[in-house]
């Protein structure tokens, strides 16, 4: 079975994401974390690619990352995994996969979801209790914005939005958005959708019109669809991006 194309973000931003087969640890030392950096920052100045962010768990990476050239987010991806997959299985002298399937991505083409994006991104440490400040991770971009040294993230775009007291403001704050792009839900897109004209929704255009005339009763079925549904599963069958949903 042929594989669904990604879609390609005119923007050119897209906030990737890809974990260990079975949730497995994919990095077990420090040196690691800092040769999937390393890889990444090669890349980087090969293909001139921006990082906006970037937050390295024990089991699952986060980036956000601007290609130069259209579609060339697969090439980035593809070369990245690879070399790390390979030097880690050379590493520690073991066969098979790595990591689960393909990266996942989501295009970023909003600068308020593109701001959430990066708290969640840099704040998912403290929700995982791996850290009890943001300045404490040693593997996240957030270091980056507070650093007048030229770093592998590109500080400048976000910047262009906020000042840096703004930033560590807005980083104070809790993220309730859930960005995360693995939908463990076992339910069906059918079911969904069946769900959705149980709430007298009868297609996603017409709840993408509620949202709009009407976004308190759209909140109302949103949160009737949450008690079913993960908000990345409603996410992917509406269209409506999951900033939205929890706005």
């Amino acid at each position: 079975m042929s594989r669904n194309p990604r879609g390609l973000s005119e923007s050119g931003i897209y906030h990737i994401m890809f974990r260990g087969s079975n949730k497995q640890q994919i990095f077990l030392n420090n040196w690691d974390y800092e040769e999937l950096l390393k890889t990444l920052a090669s890349l980087k100045a090969e293909l001139e690619f921006e990082v906006f962010a970037y937050c390295l768990m024990t089991n699952h990476v986060h980036f956000v990352i601007k290609e130069k050239n259209l579609g060339e987010i697969s090439i980035i991806m593809h070369r990245l995994l690879t070399k790390y997959a390979r030097w880690f299985n050379l590493k520690y002298d073991r066969t098979g996969t790595l990591l689960e399937g393909r990266y996942r991505s989501q295009i970023v083409d909003n600068d308020e979801y593109f701001l959430h994006l990066i708290r969640y991104v840099h704040q998912n440490p403290l929700k995982a209790k791996l850290a009890e400040s943001l300045t404490e991770y040693r593997w996240s971009s957030y270091n980056d914005y507070l650093t007048e040294k030229k770093n592998l993230t590109d500080t400048a775009f976000l910047y262009g939005m906020m000042s840096r007291e703004e930033f560590e403001g807005f980083h104070n704050q809790d993220e309730e958005c859930d960005f995360t792009l693995f939908d463990n839900s076992k339910r069906s897109d059918f079911e969904l959708l069946v769900s959705l004209k149980n709430l007298k929704i009868m297609s996603v255009e017409e709840l993408k019109v509620l949202m709009i005339t009407d976004p308190a009763k759209f909140h109302v079925v949103i949160d009737e669809l949450k008690k079913q549904f993960s908000d990345r599963h409603i996410a992917r069958v509406t269209g409506i991006s999951r900033y939205k949903l929890n706005k």
